[in-house]
Order: C-alpha cells, then sequence, then structure tokens
C-alpha cells in the first residue's frame, strides 16, 4: 500500500505529540466510493476515529453489490481477481528524530554545571519552573500520539531564549519538528509572562519602599530612591511595515550597518530586580519619548511615587519624581560630586540589563519570528531574569556583556522647576555631608590628606579645577 494514501497524515498537529505506529484494518465496505468522485478524498478525522475502534467487514462480503472487489483504498477494480482481501497494517509516516542530546540533559546523571550552563539556571529553579508552568502547558495524550513531557516544553523554550541558537538547531537538540519547537517557545513564553509576570514583577509598596530607599541610600547617599531606570535596545530583522519608525540610527552610525530595533524602559531594584517594564516600542524613539508612552509616566504624573525618586540617565528629563544628572557645560564642584552618585544609582540598572543580555543571549541577536510575538519573548526574558536573581542563581563570568546604549540628552530635558530646586539642594547636602566628590579628588590628583571642609570651603562654590 502507498504510504502517502494514509488518512491520518493530514491531522498532525505535532506542536502537541510525539509520535508511534498506528495499526488499521481496511475501510468497512460501507462506505462507498466510487472512481471519480468527489468522496474519493481523504476522510475527516471524526470519520476515522468513529471507524477505527470497530471491526471492519472484509471488502469482498459486498463484492457482488459492485461491478468487482475493491482495491485497498476502496476503488473497485477488476484487476484484483475477486479475492478477499485481507487484514493490513497502516502505520503512521514521521520522520525519525535524535533525542540523545536532551535524554543526556535531561538525565539526573549528568553533572549540575554542565546543566547550569545550557539552561542558565539551576535544576531546583527549572523544576521550580516545570511546577508553575505545568497547568498551563501540559497537553494530554491522544489515540494517536504521547503528549510531549512538560519537562521538555520548558526546556526547549529556555534553551532556545539562553543561547539564541536558530529553531533548526534547536529542532535537532530535541529531536522535534522545526515548527513544533517555534509553537513550544511561544507558548511556554505565553504562559511565563501570563502566569509569573504578576507574582515576579511587583512596584514595591510602602514597607518594600523604604527597604528599597534604604538600600540605595547606602550606594549614592540620597534619600527616598526607589528605583533605577535605563532604556535598552533588542535588535530585530527590518520589520515589512513602519520600517522606519524602528529604525536605529545611533547603532547604525556605531556600527556601520543598518540596524533596527524595538526598546525595554526597566526599573530595577537595587538588587537587580525589575519592578517595572515598557516593551516594544520602535528603536527610532528616543528615551524620554518611550517614558511617556509607559504607564510608569501616568503613575508618576498622578501622584503615585510622591515624596519618592526614580534615578534615570541623561535621556529622561527631570520631574518631579525623576531624578537625572546635570547635562549642561561648565558645571560646578557641587553638580560633578552629585553626578557621580546619582552615576552609581543609574549602574544598578545598567548591569541589570547588561545580565539581563548575558543570560539569555536571544536579546543579543537579531530574533527570529514576528514583531508581534517579541513582546511576549521579551517579558518572559525579564520574568526568567527575576526568578534567576530572586532565586541568587549566580551568572557565568565568561556571559559578560557589555551595553552599547547611548545617553543622548533630552530634549526638553527640564520639566519641574520645583524638581530644579530639589536637586540643587540634594547635591549641596550631598557634598557637604561628606558623602560625594572623593572621586572627583582623585581623578584632579588633589591630595587625600587635605581635611575635606578646606576643600569645600575652596571649591563648593566654584567650578572644578582639571
Amino acid at each position: 500500500m502507498n504510504p502517502c494514501t494514509s488518512p491520518f497524515l493530514s491531522f498532525f498537529d505535532e506542536s502537541d505529540y510525539t509520535y508511534f505506529n498506528v495499526f488499521e484494518e481496511p475501510k468497512p465496505s460501507f462506505v462507498p466510493i466510487m472512481p471519480g468522485s468527489v468522496t474519493n478524498k481523504r476522510k475527516r478525522v471524526d470519520e476515522v476515529e468513529e471507524h477505527s475502534p470497530k471491526k471492519r467487514t472484509s471488502s469482498s462480503n459486498n463484492s457482488q453489490d459492485s461491478n468487482g472487489p475493491t482495491t485497498d483504498n476502496g476503488v473497485t477494480s477488476a484487476a484484483s481477481g475477486g479475492s478477499p482481501s485481507r487484514h493490513h497494517q497502516r502505520r503512521l509516516w514521521v520522520k525519525d528524530r535524535s533525542k540523545d542530546w536532551w535524554d543526556r540533559y535531561n538525565s539526573p546523571d549528568l553533572p549540575e554545571a554542565e546543566f547550569k550552563h545550557a539552561f542558565r539556571m539551576s535544576r531546583a529553579t527549572f523544576e521550580f519552573l516545570c511546577e508553575e508552568l505545568g497547568s498551563a502547558v501540559a497537553k494530554e495524550d491522544t489515540m494517536l500520539r504521547a503528549a510531549i513531557p512538560v519537562r521538555q516544553r520548558v526546556a526547549v523554550c529556555i534553551w532556545r531564549l539562553a543561547t539564541g541558537e536558530p529553531l533548526r538547531v534547536v529542532s535537532k537538540r530535541f529531536g522535534l519538528g522545526i515548527s513544533t519547537c517555534h509553537k513550544l517557545v511561544l507558548e511556554v513564553c505565553t504562559a511565563i509572562k501570563t502566569l509569573l509576570m504578576p507574582k515576579t514583577v511587583q512596584w514595591p509598596d510602602q514597607n518594600t519602599s523604604q527597604v528599597v530607599a534604604q538600600n540605595f541610600g547606602y550606594i549614592s547617599g540620597i534619600p527616598n530612591i526607589i528605583g533605577s531606570m535605563h532604556t535598552t535596545h533588542i535588535p530585530i530583522i527590518a520589520p515589512k511595515v513602519e520600517v522606519a519608525a524602528y529604525y536605529n540610527k545611533r547603532h547604525t552610525e556605531r556600527n556601520q550597518k543598518t540596524s533596527y530595533s524595538i526598546t525595554i524602559q526597566g526599573v530595577v531594584n537595587p538588587n537587580g530586580v525589575f519592578t517595572d517594564v515598557c516593551i516594544g516600542w520602535p528603536g527610532s524613539m528616543p528615551d524620554d519619548q518611550v517614558l511617556e508612552k509607559s504607564a510608569l509616566y501616568q503613575r508618576g504624573n498622578a501622584g503615585l511615587i510622591q515624596n519618592n525618586w526614580i534615578v534615570g540617565g541623561a535621556g529622561f528629563p527631570l520631574m518631579d519624581w525623576l531624578l537625572v544628572p546635570y547635562t549642561h557645560q561648565n558645571l560646578t564642584w557641587t553638580q560633578h560630586a552629585f553626578n557621580e552618585k546619582v552615576g552609581d544609582v543609574a549602574n544598578v540598572a545598567r548591569d541589570a540589563f547588561a545580565r539581563l543580555k548575558g543570560r539569555w543571549t536571544c536579546l543579543q541577536k537579531r530574533t527570529e519570528g514576528k514583531l508581534t510575538d517579541l513582546p511576549v519573548v521579551l517579558g518572559a526574558c525579564v520574568v526568567l531574569h527575576n526568578i534567576c536573581e530572586m532565586r541568587g542563581e549566580t551568572m557565568n563570568p565568561e556571559l559578560h556583556f557589555e551595553l552599547s546604549d547611548d545617553d543622548m540628552v533630552a530634549e526638553n530635558a527640564i520639566r519641574s522647576v520645583a524638581a530644579v530646586r530639589a536637586r540643587d539642594s540634594i547635591a549641596h547636602n550631598l557634598l557637604h555631608s561628606g558623602r560625594a566628590g572623593m572621586r572627583i579628588l582623585q581623578k584632579n590628583n588633589f591630595n587625600q590628606n587635605i581635611d575635606f571642609p578646606f576643600l569645600i570651603f575652596v571649591f563648593c562654590q566654584g567650578k572644578v579645577i582639571t
């Protein structure tokens, strides 16, 4: 029998199942299929499932009702000689793929270091993910094939995000079809974003804000800081629509290669855990415009971040709740000292984004897939980053990634007169309390044995000597 005539070949949904052979008996003689008839096609899946469990009658029993005996595919044929057909096996034809790699990494005998190198997390964290996502991604076995296990589904997604390898490589590693791997990545990423983002990406409440502000105070000496903010770019393949909107001029000029990107704006706590993200705006937009599109901007303007500060880089504007460095020329000693401390806080967010991109290598490469799917994938990477940070997962130093985001000064850099006075007061207090300015001294080769009050008296009202 020609295997291509098997009715099961048109009913694959390889994203949900692995395969095994199915044994069939000949089609029942009570289903009349005449040559040239429109019914001489593959049967619908519900018809096959309806008749397959039942014992079928040999087609020769009704040979007297037709012009001659029927062949295996139900078509009348006089060449068969009228002999009764015998029961035979009908198989499900699938491509044989090796699963040796996945079987090895799924084995409990695999060293922990090798597992962590492949999946960027320990086995304990991986098991935690499988337990959290099991109800959302699990599928049931059917009569045709067994479902892909939850562990393998999650592993396909995590390995793809961690390595950024093409889907054809993922397919070979796990012994699954390319389209299957693509569907699994999107399904698991959607489950991660839907189920785990509300649990892991949380804005600090009043009690948590006090702890966060205290820890940022240890870093900078500036009170009431509850977040460090940064915006990074993720490279993408040139989209088919609105190409100019995603064109990244700065990356194109630096790399001497046409670049397109989308943005991720994020706020982190002192531990580098994201507490707010805004994902997916085109790469041509500067940081201040991305901020204006975010929910954080609406929250701040509504007074929900009152009496607290978010610290950002020079690309963000100075606002009543957003603290940024001085960007004008000829800064005073006090302003330099302030920028030094604000830079320490801003680096917390930059370091968090560096770990995010270093741990999930797919963010470093031009991502395959539809533009509409990217926010889900990027959101899943943020959630996985937070889970790893909160569970104390250390990152291999070999995965270190250097950010190349350029801080461009915002067009409307000052949007609050009250914020200007508040920033000047903070800068004055930092210098007079001795919490800032020492790096400026070292940079300008001042004698560190000189009494600090004397330096304040000489330089705090003047400009930095270079």
